[in-house]
């Protein structure tokens, strides 16, 4: 494939000047286009691209400083060499702090230029290179960092399989909590990704269980007070362990932190009241309350499916969000005949 023409714009309100740089220009084999002033050459620019402007500085109507901001904000690819006269060159020398790559003086020696043009092309390039590099070397940081948030998760979910597997009463609760609480997410009409999270949610809404004491997470009867407050501290040590990596997805660490909450302030850890609860903890402490009631401990025998619809209806408007409710009922009409699901393998969605 033959090597592509550099292309070049002259800008130079001076006809006998814009020759003599073409002339130069396409002796280098470049391709060039022509532009008397700054508003013809905005006209190109807008029109097709180009790899190289020589752009004069001082021009009637708009001067050259004037296109070369304009260009640094919508035609970054384009190297900008200045070209003055001896008497502006500080001018031109502030040009390249504004982000011309050189300039030339008028009258100009026509080594000089070509090797002015040469050294602009080139630090083009290298800047290029350079913006190349930083972009995929941010890709690459970024797919590392997904890989190790996937990887974190998939770890997270292997603890709370292996929590749930000590405890034959609560084996699968927390993918069946993904469950209910994605079917009730779906009936109120929040948005795939919010699903996704409230499923992940789901998914490790009990994790903080790790730092609860087996001797009282095992204990086959009622629990005392300090115990209770023991166990409830498990949302707020759930958002702990969750937040440094899931930082970046407050669904997921409000299902995590708020799912025990209650609509009369009663609830741990915040007690928050009423609407201060976020929606997706309100419908995550449905789905948690009724695979809950339905599941038999040592002290207290499972109840049905429409008993535990019953109960929680019962305890709309101080424990429960009624909208919250009647979603899950219109979702799972014949829950009693819902398999248990089986926990996911990987993660819901990827962290990033």
């Amino acid at each position: 494939m033959a090597e592509q023409r550099v292309r070049c714009l002259v800008v130079d309100d001076e006809a006998k000047v814009r020759d003599v740089m073409v002339r130069v220009l396409a002796g280098e084999g470049f391709e060039c286009r022509q532009a008397p002033s700054v508003a013809e050459a905005a006209a190109l620019l807008e029109a097709e691209p180009f790899d190289l402007a020589m752009l004069d500085i001082q021009m009637p109507v708009t001067d050259g400083t004037q296109l070369l901001a304009e260009m640094r904000l919508r035609w970054p690819e384009t190297a900008v060499v200045m070209v003055t006269a001896v008497s502006e060159v500080r001018t031109a020398v502030a040009c390249l702090a504004q982000g011309a790559l050189d300039y030339v003086a008028k009258p100009f020696e026509i080594d000089e230029m070509r090797a002015r043009i040469r050294q602009a092309l080139e630090k083009r390039r290298l800047l290029r290179e350079n913006r190349e590099y930083q972009l995929h070397l941010e890709q690459r940081v970024q797919e590392q960092a997904v890989r190790i948030g996937e990887l974190f998760v998939l770890g997270v979910h292997s603890l709370v399989q292996a929590l749930e597997a000590k405890d034959q009463y609560t084996r699968g609760h927390s993918a069946r909590v993904a469950v209910y609480a994605v079917g009730i997410a779906r009936e109120l009409g929040l948005d795939a990704q919010t699903q996704a999270e409230i499923k992940l949610g789901g998914e490790l809404h009990d994790i903080g269980k790790i730092g609860v004491r087996e001797a009282v997470l095992q204990k086959p009867g009622p629990l005392t007070e300090d115990e209770y407050l023991h166990v409830m501290g498990h949302p707020a040590v759930g958002e702990r362990i969750l937040a440094p990596l899931l930082k970046d997805h407050p669904v997921v660490l409000s299902v995590v932190r708020s799912h025990h909450e209650r609509l009369d302030g009663a609830g741990l850890p915040d007690h928050l009241r009423g609407e201060d609860i976020s929606l997706v903890a309100r419908l995550a402490s449905v789905a948690d309350s009724f695979d809950a009631i339905t599941t038999g401990r040592p002290y207290m025998r499972s109840h049905s499916p429409e008993e535990a619809v019953a109960e929680l209806r019962r305890c709309v408007g101080w424990q429960f969000d009624a909208e919250c409710v009647e979603a899950f009922a219109r979702a799972f009409p014949e829950v009693a005949t819902l398999p248990i699901p089986t926990p996911d393998v990987a993660p819901s969605f990827s962290i990033g």
